[in-house]
């Protein structure tokens, strides 16, 4: 893991930048493979970074590994963490917090939180990747009727009475 300043890894962040690449890869130790086929950069927030580096820092030390979540503890140290082991780290989490998760629920909790914020559809489908807004409108935008009457009201649409 080379650090000079600006974290520039094969991960594909970018603290210059503030961005993180996704790229496929056809070589995944642990079989993983992502539905894009082209590399795709979206825009993260600092405080990700900041969480990033502390972690790369605690926890990697000396390991010169490109992959995000790696085998510290189990198995063999330093090589991507396969789904199983991901999963038995979810569930030491969701017994230690009480709350019961999937990770996948994070990314609808963003795309609603997005959403939300006032953020275009498209812009959101852009950085969830999805290939189709439908996919983010029908399936990831969990928005309410208050959302609805919120943005009504924003624009002036709903008037007062």
């Amino acid at each position: 893991m080379h650090l000079d300043g600006d974290l520039r890894c094969r991960s594909g962040l970018n603290t210059d930048r503030r961005t993180l690449t996704l790229r496929p890869r056809e070589d995944n130790a642990n079989r993983a493979r992502g539905k894009s086929r082209d590399p795709k950069e979206i825009p993260v927030r600092c405080t990700l970074l900041d969480l990033y580096t502390d972690y790369l820092f605690t926890e990697y030390g000396e390991l010169d590994c490109d992959y995000v979540f790696v085998n510290l503890w189990n198995g063999v140290v330093g090589t991507p963490m396969g789904y199983w082991a991901a999963m038995s780290l979810v569930k030491r989490l969701r017994r230690r917090t009480g709350i019961d998760f999937h990770p996948h629920q994070f990314r609808h909790t963003h795309a609603t939180a997005l959403l939300r914020a006032g953020v275009r559809l498209e812009v959101a489908s852009e950085l969830l990747t999805h290939g189709s807004v439908r996919t983010t409108a029908e399936i990831y935008g969990h928005l309410d009727v208050d959302d609805l009457a919120e943005e009504l009201d924003r624009v002036g649409f709903r008037g007062s009475r």
